[in-house]
């Protein structure tokens, strides 16, 4: 037999194999980073798209700095997996969140001379519960105004009984139990005015200034964004950019000042920055991602939904949020100015 014909006859296991092209296999990784990097880009769509969503998009949306997290995790992940649309994907989410993290809105000092400096106080006592917390806090911040949403029958009499009168001899009020009593208390003048209508107390008026200047307040609590409150939660907050727009208007001073339940994430928020009519006094201050809710929670794990607003004659500076003791909420404090515009 020569050898040809050997080669023919040999078994077929003596042949070599022809080796399959084998495909890489995704990694674990991949697949927990696809989830994350999904979730984020839906939030980020929406804020990309100026709009609030359905639920949970809106509650999502109040702690979107947060999505940071989520976000370096799945590039990590898509890196580890060595996934490139995973990559590309997650630099680009990550790009996008940060991008949102600046203050929104405009920061300029407005011109002409000051008038009149105002030091307000903003903090939400959940039910009551944080009032003695709050007195404290007021005799040791001394506010002009200060604005009280969730003052309880039993908060608006501690409040009128423990702070001095010689100090504080003007108020006006929506008396009410529970989440729905709201109290603006004041060592400035106050005219009555009909405030913002709404679910909760949402008391207005006008306070007058040394020189005679006048100036409108008005509290903000409209009611949170809960799943089957949507509705009222937008229809609130346009009610109060409804009033931030009327302060585009000469003579027209306005502050705006409370638990407004939203942060600049969400877009029923930055409608009434967008009126022209308010800016964010915390944000002119270089405190527009400091937390105020919830108060058990480290900074930055939180969010800024309690705002003081105020029309662009104002300048403000020193804002900054204390922990008050038994309520959610951190009190805002910040000083402002006012200034008149050179004739």
């Amino acid at each position: 037999m020569d050898s040809a014909t050997a080669a023919r006859t040999a078994p077929q296991e003596d042949w070599p194999e022809p080796q399959a092209k084998r495909r890489p296999r995704q990694r674990p990784s991949a697949w927990l980073a696809a989830p994350l990097l999904a979730g984020v880009t839906t939030i980020l769509g929406f804020r990309i798209a100026d709009s609030d969503g359905f639920t949970p998009v809106p509650q999502l949306l109040a702690f979107l700095p947060l999505l940071l997290a989520p976000a370096i995790a799945a590039l990590l992940l898509a890196a580890l997996a060595r996934w490139r649309v995973g990559l590309v994907w997650g630099v680009v989410v990550l790009g996008g969140v940060a991008w949102f993290l600046e203050p929104y809105g405009k920061t300029d000092d407005p011109e002409g001379p000051a008038v009149a400096d105002i030091r307000v106080m903003a903090s939400n006592v959940e039910f009551g519960r944080g009032t003695q917390g709050l007195i404290k806090a007021v005799r040791k911040e001394k506010p002009d105004l200060l604005f009280v949403p969730e003052c309880d029958y039993t908060c608006s009499d501690t409040l009128r009984d423990e702070l001095p009168r010689s100090d504080y001899p003007y108020r006006t009020a929506s008396e009410a139990g529970g989440a729905e009593g709201s109290v603006i208390v004041s060592k400035l003048p106050l005219k009555k005015a009909s405030g913002v209508a709404g679910t909760l107390g949402m008391p207005g008026a006008v306070a007058e200034l040394k020189g005679g200047h006048q100036i409108r307040v008005q509290l903000a609590h409209p009611m949170p964004p809960l799943p089957k409150q949507l509705g009222t939660w937008r229809s609130e907050l346009a009610e109060l950019r409804d009033y931030a727009a009327e302060g585009k208007g000469e003579d027209r001073s306005t502050i705006i000042a409370g638990d407004f339940n939203a942060s600049q994430d969400h877009a029923a928020f930055r409608d009434i920055l967008d009126t022209g009519g308010v800016r964010d006094a915390a944000a002119l201050s270089g405190s527009a991602r400091t937390t105020s809710w919830p108060a058990d929670l480290m900074s930055p794990l939180g969010t800024q939904i309690d705002h003081v607003l105020a029309t662009p004659d104002f300048s403000a500076r020193g804002a900054h949020f204390l922990d008050i003791g038994d309520t959610d909420h951190r009190a805002l404090v910040v000083d402002l100015t006012l200034h008149r515009p050179k004739r």
